[in-house]
């Protein structure tokens, strides 16, 4: 069974739990941030152990859980948790779960992750609009043979995150009273954190935030012409700025402590992206 066909084959298994929502836009919780999930109004929380090809999280605050249902009243789907290639997983993967919450029919994809800030300026519990991105990991999900019913052979990765996307998370801000950085993102394959040098030389390349994730999910979505919209909460200060050892779990901590800010962005956010869509008949 190829790709498109293992796509689609999840994409009716949830279909066949989750009734008649069909979401317009769809999340990617990243580690720490899944909590947003539970909130969801009549919500429909599918483990992904029940659905066919999905890989499974072993990530600690990677629950593991697609969860679809409404914000505001507009429907959504959300991811709470992803998976990494350091995990074990392959490329194509990593990027599967974006893959189906594209084929789910969304117009927008909004991905988040826990970052190292690299930015000097950057604080930990900032909360950063993605602008770019750096792909330094040394794989793509697009490697292989294509299959042009998922997407062309050389997708254009130009707008990757759009400009009003990201003109919207910026007004949703400041109408709640969350002050937003922006920044590149730049993807290192992990599982180790990086070492200062590494840390001086993703400065000096452009990026603000450095992580393990995102990149693979924001490439499958542009393939499949999917809009993407992008958040890195910087949990901690990267290697040779904070003057501490790096841990998985202070990572966690900054998460929980910003998680009630990163709840009233996208309350704010996902209704009025959801809207635009519709808007221009997405």
């Amino acid at each position: 069974m190829g790709l498109y066909e293992q796509v689609q084959e999840t994409v009716r298994a949830i279909r066949h739990r989750a009734g008649s929502v069909s979401p317009k836009v769809g999340i990617i919780l990243g580690s720490g941030l899944g909590g947003f999930a539970d909130g969801f109004e009549d919500k429909v929380v599918i483990p992904y152990a029940d659905l066919p090809h999905f890989p499974h999280s072993s990530v600690p605050g990677h629950a593991g859980r697609l969860v679809l249902g409404r914000v505001r009243g507009e429907p959504v789907v959300a991811m709470q948790g992803r998976v990494h290639v350091y995990e074990g997983h392959t490329p194509t993967q990593v990027a599967f779960p974006a893959r189906v919450l594209c084929a789910l029919g969304i117009h927008t994809l909004v991905v988040t992750n826990a970052a190292g800030g690299v930015n000097l300026d950057f604080q930990p519990g900032d909360l950063m609009v993605i602008t770019d991105h750096l792909n330094l990991s040394g794989y793509n999900p697009l490697n292989g043979p294509n299959d042009e019913r998922l997407g062309p052979r050389f997708p254009d990765m130009t707008t990757a995150y759009p400009a009003d996307l990201q003109a919207q998370l910026l007004d949703s801000g400041r109408r709640v009273g969350v002050a937003l950085k922006q920044g590149v993102y730049a993807i290192l394959a992990g599982p180790s954190y990086e070492t200062p040098a590494e840390i001086r030389m993703l400065r000096i390349l452009g990026a603000d935030a450095v992580g393990m994730s995102t990149v693979p999910e924001v490439i499958a979505a542009n393939h499949m012409g999917v809009r993407v919209a992008g958040v890195s909460c910087i949990t901690n200060l990267a290697a040779g700025i904070g003057g501490k050892p790096l841990s998985h779990e202070e990572v966690a901590e900054t998460a929980n402590r910003v998680k009630d800010l990163f709840t009233r962005l996208l309350e704010e956010f996902l209704p009025t992206v959801s809207l635009a869509g519709a808007s221009k008949g997405l």
